[in-house]
């Protein structure tokens, strides 16, 4: 079981694809309701959702509308849980879902 934590983010140091923030509304897709949650931050691998879905919930499968493109709709593994939310990893995306993600990540890449 994955347990919160307050301190350093695990493998930052690590992460392949930077991170950027992204104060998006996140549909959240669960038993045929839909529930609306914030994206803290974005990358090409995932998001932080500000969400606590249950502890037994391993995936979750999420709506992540672009500003001015495409809404991204995707299964997502949860990869880490902290006291603020839990981290995403996107399931598979196809080309037209990754370069509309490549769209919006890249004016706001450092």
């Amino acid at each position: 079981m994955m347990t919160p934590s307050n301190g350093p983010r695990p493998n930052e140091r690590e992460r392949y694809h930077p991170r950027v923030e992204a104060r998006l509304q996140v549909k959240v897709l669960l038993s045929g309701r839909t529930v609306t949650a914030q994206a803290r931050d974005v990358s090409m691998n995932g998001l932080f959702l500000q969400a606590h879905p249950a502890d037994s919930q391993r995936a979750l499968t999420i709506a992540l509308p672009l500003p001015g493109d495409r809404e991204l709709v995707t299964m997502c593994t949860i990869r880490r849980r902290e006291v603020d939310g839990v981290a995403l990893e996107f399931g598979e995306l196809d080309w037209d879902d990754l370069i509309a993600l490549a769209r919006f990540l890249h004016p706001h890449l450092p």
